[in-house]
C-alpha cells in the first residue's frame, strides 16, 4: 500500500477533537508565529481550520499545508491559552504526521537531514555516541578553531554554514561514563526511581546528568540508570514518526521495567512533555498498553518530582571561604515544561531555596526562545528573530546567570550569548545549581 492510500492520521482522530476549538482568538496573542506574522493560517486556530479541512475532504495535504506545519513550533502556547482546553499537542502531531504519510514535502536536503537525524541518529544509541564523539574530536583537536579562525565554512553550502554555530560544546566524558548504573545514597533508600539520560544530554550535558544523580542521593534515592534506554521518541512523535515513537517508547519500557520503580526521572523538558504520555501513544497496543500507563503514572520531571517528596534544603555552606553562591539569576522557562507538563513554581521553587541566588523575574519567560527541537535547523530565521526577541529580556534582566531546563533551550541561548554584545554569561540548569548547593553546605 503507498503512503497515499494508506489509512490518514487525521481522519482517525475522534472528530470531537478538531471540533473542540471554538475560534475565540485567545490563543492568537500567545502564538510566536502570528505574532510575528499576523496571518491567520500561521495560527493555531488557522492550523487547526486546516486540519478540520483535511479530515472533511475538503482540502487535499499539500506543500503549503507542510510548510505551515513545519512553520509552527509546537511551543503549546496556544494550549495554555485555551479556555476549552483543546488538545493542540495531538492535532498538530496528527498534522505533521499526514505530511510524512503523503510525503508531499520530500525535498532533498530535508530527507536528508530527517534520515541522519530522526531515522539512524536518535534511533540508535550507539551510533549517536560516535558521532557525539567525533564531534569532541573535532572540538578537542583544534579542527573546530581552525575551521571558524580562517573561515573556511566559507566554502559549504548556506544550510550547513547556519547549523555550524550551533554545534555545542561535547563533553569528554558521556552519562554512562559518570553514573554507575545503580547507585545508593547513604544509608537506606527511600524510594528507587529510574534515570532517563536523553539523547543528545547524553554528551553534551552529561554534567547536568550527573549532577541530576547526585541530587537524587542527596533525597535518599536509589538511582537505575540503564544502559539498555533509548532515545525517548519525542523527536520522532513531534515530527510525524510516529511508528519510530512507538518502537522507542517500548524499547524504554522494557529497559526500565517501570512495575520496579517509584518514578521515572527525566531532566529534559521536551523529552518530559513526550515521555508522560506514552499510555496514549501505545493505547492500541495488548502487550504494553498496561505497562504504558504505569509508565505514565511514575515519568517525572525532575523538578516536579522534588518538590512532590519535599526535597532537602541546601544549607548555608559551612565555611566562610567557600564561594557564597550564584548571584543574580534569571529563569527562561521551557516550552514544553511549562506549556506541555504544565510545571512552572517548581523549578522557582528549587531555585529560591539555594543560599546566595537571587532570582530576577525573566519578561516573556513562557516565551518559545526559537530552539524548538529541530526548528532551530529547519527554520533558521524565524527561530533566530525568537532568539534576538529573548535575549533582549535576559540583557534588560541584569543577571549574570540563566537558568533552563531544556537541552535544546540551553543550546540556542549559549550560542546567542556567545554572539551578543555580552558574552560569557553562563546557561545553566536549575538542578546543577541545586547540585552545587549541597556541595557548597560541606565545605
Amino acid at each position: 500500500m503507498s503512503p497515499a492510500t494508506q489509512a490518514s492520521y487525521l481522519k482517525g482522530l475522534d472528530y470531537s477533537v478538531l471540533q473542540q476549538c471554538m475560534h475565540c482568538g485567545m490563543c492568537l496573542p500567545t502564538c510566536p508565529t502570528y505574532d510575528a506574522t499576523l496571518m491567520e493560517r500561521s495560527s493555531p486556530r488557522g492550523r487547526i481550520a486546516l486540519m478540520r479541512a483535511l479530515a472533511d475532504d475538503r482540502l487535499g495535504v499539500s506543500r503549503e499545508f507542510a510548510k505551515e506545519m513545519s512553520f509552527c513550533l509546537g511551543c503549546l502556547a496556544c494550549m495554555t491559552a485555551c479556555p476549552a482546553g483543546v488538545n493542540y499537542a495531538e492535532l498538530f502531531e496528527m498534522g505533521r504526521a499526514e505530511v510524512e504519510r503523503t510525503k508531499v514535502s520530500d525535498a532533498l536536503f530535508r530527507r536528508l537531514i530527517r534520515w541522519t537525524l530522526i531515522e539512524m541518529a536518535f534511533c540508535h544509541p550507539p551510533l549517536l555516541r560516535l558521532i557525539g564523539r567525533l564531534m569532541w574530536l573535532y572540538q578537542v583537536t583544534g579542527l573546530q578553531w581552525v575551521v571558524r579562525q580562517f573561515g573556511l565554512m566559507a566554502l559549504a553550502p548556506k544550510r550547513f554554514r547556519e547549523l555550524e554555530p550551533l554545534t555545542p560544546k561535547v563533553q569528554a566524558k558521556f552519562s554512562f561514563d559518570l553514573i554507575r548504573e545503580t547507585e545508593r545514597p547513604q544509608g537506606p533508600p527511600k524510594r528507587r526511581v529510574g534515570m532517563i539520560t536523553g539523547c543528545v544530554a547524553d554528551f553534551v550535558f552529561s554534567h547536568v546528568n550527573r549532577d541530576t544523580v547526585d541530587v537524587l542521593l542527596e533525597n535518599g534515592c536509589e538511582v537505575f540508570t540503564p544502559r539498555g534506554q533509548a532515545c525517548c521518541g519525542s523527536l520522532h512523535g513531534h515530527n510525524g514518526e510516529w511508528e519510530m515513537a512507538k518502537r522507542l517508547a517500548r524499547r524504554n519500557i522494557d529497559a526500565f521495567a517501570p512495575e520496579k520503580l517509584d518514578a521515572i526521572i527525566i531532566n529534559a523538558a521536551g523529552c518530559g512533555s513526550h515521555l508522560k504520555h506514552y499510555a496514549h501513544l501505545l493505547h492500541d497496543d495488548p502487550q504494553y498498553r498496561a505497562r504504558a500507563e504505569d509508565w505514565d503514572r511514575k515519568a517525572r520531571d525532575i523538578h516536579e518530582f522534588l518538590v512532590e517528596i519535599d526535597f532537602k534544603k541546601p544549607a548555608p555552606p559551612a565555611s566562610c571561604c567557600a564561594n557564597g553562591g550564584p548571584g543574580r539569576v534569571t529563569y527562561h522557562e521551557a516550552c514544553h515544561l511549562c506549556h506541555g507538563q504544565k510545571i512552572t513554581q517548581q523549578p522557582r521553587q528549587i531555585l529560591r531555596a539555594i543560599p546566595g541566588l537571587e532570582l530576577v523575574e525573566l519578561n516573556e519567560s513562557t516565551w518559545c526562545c526559537g530552539s524548538a527541537g529541530v526548528y532551530n535547523i529547519t527554520q533558521p530565521e524565524m527561530s533566530g528573530k525568537l532568539l534576538k526577541r529573548k535575549l533582549g529580556h535576559i540583557d534588560r534582566t541584569g543577571a549574570e546567570t540563566v537558568v533552563t531546563s531544556n537541552p535544546g533551550c540551553t543550546i540556542q541561548l549559549e550560542t546567542g550569548i556567545a554572539a551578543s554584545a555580552h558574552p560569557g554569561r553562563p546557561v545553566v540548569h536549575p538542578i546543577s545549581l541545586l547540585a552545587q548547593a549541597y556541595r557548597r553546605a560541606r565545605l
